[in-house]
């Protein structure tokens, strides 16, 4: 196992998860409780992390992640279905579940 990210909160730890066993690379968040240890522990210490299981994969992870990161979420698209506004790199509108 190797750790391929650390995040600043855990939604976007299971976020680059989520978005790296769609892609096939098996991956576990850890860290999740540690921020109860803040002020005791050094806050980088902390932090949520991403490990993918096979080492083999960790470069493609990487590459998986810095796309996510280099991401514009400031453009918005409207869903066809309903009306309501997504970020662009959205592929499902977060409000009624249709593809955008």
């Amino acid at each position: 196992m190797v750790r391929v990210y650390s995040a600043s909160t855990l939604p976007d730890a299971h976020v680059v998860a989520a978005l790296l066993g769609q892609e096939g690379i098996e991956a576990r968040v850890f860290n999740e409780n540690a921020q109860g240890g803040l002020g005791e522990i050094p806050f980088m210490h902390a932090w949520p992390e991403v490990w993918v299981i096979d080492d083999r994969h960790a470069d493609r992870a990487r590459e998986l992640i810095r796309a996510l990161e280099r991401t514009d979420t400031r453009n918005q698209v409207t869903c066809q279905a309903c009306g309501e506004s997504s970020p662009s790199n959205f592929q499902l509108c977060w409000n009624c579940g249709a593809q955008i």
